[in-house]
């Protein structure tokens, strides 16, 4: 899968935590390193991340992982700057991104697979994972709409190209709670850890 890229933003405030989230522990590592090896360990070797708030921190976290970083100046004025800041900085071989949000560490490497398949299999340029008929992350979007990617609407975001392109969408079910869950209050994140603990002792 060298032609397809892991975009991973991580340049959140993280404001309702109170603390820089990313990196709070996570299964024996931080979050943001959960997330950078679930993507590994589903075959993906091209991942960039997208830093703003706290991107020193979050950056030495980062450093013995196998990623390209690059900083967001404009990360304050909202997510979608941080896809385009990563668009533009792809290389003109890339042909497809996947969107990752840097405080989901329960998406398995299986749905990413699944969404991958999906995107060589059905030739449609937006693949979303859904779960129990609920879209989630990481959705994944054919490079021939680099274009759009790069100029996003503000007021709509992500969805703006799903908007423009209906045609050009492929759903997939994953069979995967975790893509639907992300980290944003200290409820959320106790609750999303014991729920990796008690999978790890289940399935350990």
């Amino acid at each position: 899968m060298n032609d397809v890229w892991a975009i991973v933003l991580a340049a959140g405030m993280s404001t309702r935590m109170g603390i820089q989230k990313l990196l709070l522990p996570f299964d024996g590592m931080t979050i943001i390193e959960k997330v950078i090896a679930n993507i590994l360990g589903s075959g993906i070797e091209n991942i960039l991340v997208v830093l703003g708030a706290d991107h020193e921190e979050v950056a030495e976290a980062l450093e013995f992982w196998p990623v390209q970083t690059i900083w967001n100046e404009n990360f304050r004025e909202g997510m979608h700057t941080s896809v385009m800041t990563a668009v533009y900085a792809l290389p003109a071989g890339a042909k497809a991104a996947l969107i990752f949000l840097g405080d989901q560490p329960l998406i398995p490497e299986s749905a990413v697979r699944k969404v991958v398949e999906a995107w060589q299999n059905s030739g449609k340029g937006i693949v979303i994972p859904l779960y129990e008929a609920k879209r989630g992350h990481p959705p994944l979007y054919d490079l021939k709409l680099r274009n759009e990617l790069q100029h996003l609407d503000p007021s709509v975001g992500l969805r703006s190209v799903a908007q423009k392109f209906p045609e050009e969408i492929e759903e997939v079910e994953t069979g995967c709670p975790g893509i639907l869950k992300d980290i944003d209050t200290r409820d959320e994140y106790l609750r999303e850890l014991k729920y990796s603990q008690t999978n790890k002792t289940k399935n350990g």
